[in-house]
């Protein structure tokens, strides 16, 4: 999977997570979020879960969202490390953190080294 592909997904999650937010600030409820996200970006709902799991987007339709979300063009296409962590990379952090503690320092090595053996892989 292309770069792009996964920073369109990961940059699309951060503005849902955003707009869930901020709904849920308004005391809206949080059955029927996602449907009002795909409402908003123009999409099916079906799409939106599609886009959430595997679907790339598209140039068009990444363009689409960001004027729909009041975003600069081609902001989907770039990292935003200020962007809080989702709830499963929190999960995933408080485990990592969790298994670094419980470890001796070979095991913190071979943590060390499993991490960064994925993070190789993926470039």
């Amino acid at each position: 999977m292309a770069d792009t592909t996964l920073q369109r997904r990961q940059n699309a999650l951060i503005l849902f997570q955003s707009f869930a937010e901020q709904a849920l600030a308004e005391g809206l409820p949080p059955k029927g979020l996602e449907q009002a996200f795909a409402a908003r970006l123009q999409i099916s709902p079906s799409m939106w879960s599609q886009i959430k799991s595997a679907r790339p987007i598209g140039d068009k339709l990444a363009r689409q969202i960001e004027v729909l979300c009041d975003k600069a063009i081609g902001w989907l296409d770039e990292p935003h490390p200020e962007a809080p962590p989702s709830p499963a990379e929190k999960a995933f952090l408080e485990l990592a953190l969790a298994a670094w503690r419980a470890s001796n320092s070979a095991g913190r090595k071979a943590l060390r080294q499993q991490l960064q053996a994925r993070l190789d892989e993926s470039e």
